[in-house]
């Protein structure tokens, strides 16, 4: 039985989100174009996002527009999988990990920059794969891929 466990910080002017994890099917990947941040006097988005100090790098997409897929090499059994997004511009961000089938959606700010990170755990991320990124023309995104020891979960309720 596969067990998915989700770790996610959305961040959007210092506030923090939880944002959910859904399974879809496979995104066509199609060629990205680096692209320098958009000026504006809100701070703009410059490189990928960072990871834990205890992950350990798999993967990383500089600033780019359009859509992209990053690969990712084999990890070690009962490693997780991070994917830390972080866009900037008016649009949407949908972001697929394969062979496992998760994806998760991001909502991008227009002049801020916005920045999730999800945790995933599930059978098949050990192997390695690829993760898809779709954006709307408008989006400017970067990523960061790590691996390491999954994060402990909580009981619901437990605060």
């Amino acid at each position: 039985m596969a067990a998915l466990l989700c770790v996610a910080a959305c961040t959007t002017d210092h506030s923090e989100a939880e944002q959910p994890t859904r399974s879809r099917g496979p995104v066509k990947p199609s060629r990205a174009t680096a692209a320098p941040a958009p000026s504006s006097a809100q701070p703009s988005l410059r490189r990928p996002p960072e990871l834990e100090p205890d992950t350990s790098l798999a993967g990383r997409q500089e600033v780019t527009t359009g859509n992209a897929t990053v690969p990712y090499g084999m990890g070690k059994k009962g490693d997780a999988l991070t994917i830390a997004v972080s866009c900037q511009g008016k649009g949407r961000v949908t972001v697929v990990v394969q062979p496992v089938q998760v994806s998760f959606p991001l909502e991008c700010g227009a002049p801020q920059v916005t920045t999730i990170a999800n945790q995933v755990a599930v059978a098949g991320v050990e192997r390695g794969g690829a993760v898809s990124v779709e954006a709307s023309p408008a989006v400017h995104w970067a990523m960061t891929i790590g691996r390491g020891m999954p994060a402990e979960v909580e009981p619901p309720g437990a605060d």
